[in-house]
């Protein structure tokens, strides 16, 4: 494919590999101490993806929270808080919701080439909206974003994203914090789906970091030779 951004993949999950409950309200995974780690990471990136589904169950707001690391990206030249992006097919989302109206940086949505124009006429004002396929091709959202200046994209879940990403063979490195606890619903959301995936037992990913945070287990995988050691 052409050039696409450096893909970093995150996520929190149960030990028994559930990124949520099946309850309504939203299952805290990660320990405060991991939150401020992914804070930190957040700062280093040019953007960060979700889905359609986690901007819809969750109500994300992707912003950096240390005014610290804020002041330091406008420092560098960078808006206070990476541009946020989420994928469509449908195009189907509320204008309302805290990705649209938090953070004083861009607002990107990749949707199929059909829903483009009712997209855009939903949107208005609160994002640009792109077509990248029908239907959505997420190399074509990647190039975009590196056409954009995208040169650190975040992925923040949920398990559909890293699902399709993983299995295409499209993230560099993958930081994973497991939570001390079991959720064992089968109608709760896991990590990943089903995928003919490029790692398995015949290639293994190269672990590259273990670590600790509060009472979560914190895993850093390198996926590719693009993989950087941190300095």
């Amino acid at each position: 494919m052409t050039a696409r951004p450096y893909v970093l993949l995150t996520w929190a999950m149960s030990l028994d590999g559930y990124l949520d409950d099946a309850g309504a309200e939203r299952l805290i995974l990660s320990s405060p101490q991991d939150a401020a780690r992914v804070d930190a990471e957040r700062a280093t990136v040019d953007a960060i993806l979700v889905g359609a589904t986690t901007v819809r169950r969750d109500n994300p707001r992707l912003m950096v929270r240390s005014p610290e690391a804020r002041a330091a990206r406008v420092a560098r030249g960078m808006p206070p808080t990476p541009a946020k992006v989420t994928i469509s097919g449908s195009g189907d989302l509320d204008p309302s919701v805290p990705f649209f109206t938090t953070g004083e940086t861009e607002k990107l949505v990749y949707t199929a080439d059909s829903a483009l124009d009712k997209t855009r006429e939903r949107l208005s004002g609160v994002a640009r909206v792109c077509g990248a396929g029908d239907p959505v091709a997420l190399p074509a959202v990647l190039a975009d974003l590196h056409a954009r200046g995208v040169r650190r994209l975040m992925v923040e879940g949920g398990g559909s994203v890293h699902t399709q990403f993983l299995e295409r063979g499209l993230a560099d490195e993958a930081q994973v914090c497991v939570a001390p606890f079991l959720v064992g619903d089968g109608a709760a959301p896991r990590f990943v789906g089903d995928g003919d995936f490029p790692f398995g037992p015949g290639r293994r990913m190269r672990l590259a970091e273990v670590s600790r945070y509060g009472d979560c287990a914190y895993l850093r995988y390198a996926l590719t030779d693009r993989f950087r050691e941190r300095e």
